[in-house]
């Protein structure tokens, strides 16, 4: 019987990958025929498509379907160069966490991310850690973080029976607090991304930690979690 699903964020949350902007921008380039840095475009938090649209607003450009599968695949070749070049690295702790979650018996570990599916194979694929996770949200599968969390919660309910308090959402900005509690889950914010511990103390997740190096204070409180669903 499974009793606490996990659902963790990728960037600035398990990995630093140093190079989404980066992609973006050579996707931008040669798609758009502009090179645009892309400095003053929000990326924390939010998902691949609205950071696209962001993109194209800002240039007054649409993109035909084909357009847009062609700025996906560059922007994921681009990241694989990245990445091999050595410049991402997993987060402190992460690994041990995860190790933690696939020996409970009782816990089922999943993905809540604005990375599109096959981008988020590339990042996590490039440290091993794509076989870490039983199920996942991407960021194209809805219009919204907020919406992808309620479809991953209630995916987890129709799989698992896990009801959304025992649904622990794991991210490092106020986005990942935000759809937490629009999906009824329990929130965990780790500041080890683009936002500071008081920033998130500001969007009041039910756990705030520095980082995930030693994880033993938020397994212990998800053991309460997972035993009725209140860490007391």
């Amino acid at each position: 019987m499974i009793r606490l699903a996990w659902l963790f964020d990728v960037d600035g949350t398990l990995l630093r990958t140093q190079g989404s902007r980066e992609a973006f921008r050579e996707a931008t380039r040669m798609l758009i025929g502009v090179d645009d840095p892309l400095e003053s475009v929000a990326f924390a938090g939010r998902t691949d498509p609205l950071i696209l649209g962001d993109i194209l607003r800002r240039h007054g450009r649409t993109l035909s379907e084909a357009e847009t599968a062609r700025f996906w695949h560059i922007a994921r070749t681009r990241m694989q160069v990245v990445l091999a070049s050595g410049r991402g690295q997993v987060l402190p702790g992460v690994v041990a966490l995860l190790e933690t979650i696939a020996r409970e018996p009782e816990w089922v570990p999943g993905l809540l991310t604005g990375n599109a599916a096959a981008m988020a194979r590339v990042k996590l694929g490039a440290f091993g850690l794509d076989e870490a996770f039983v199920f996942g949200a991407f960021g194209d599968e809805a219009p919204d973080r907020d919406t992808l969390a309620r479809q991953a919660v209630a995916e987890v309910a129709e799989r698992w029976g896990v009801p959304p308090e025992r649904c622990v959402v794991v991210g490092d900005t106020e986005l990942d607090v935000q759809c937490a509690r629009a999906a009824g889950a329990k929130a965990v914010a780790v500041a080890t991304g683009a936002r500071s511990r008081s920033d998130l103390e500001a969007c009041g997740p039910d756990l705030l930690l520095d980082d995930l190096g030693d994880p033993g204070m938020l397994l212990d409180w998800a053991r309460a979690v997972a035993a009725d669903g209140n860490p007391g």
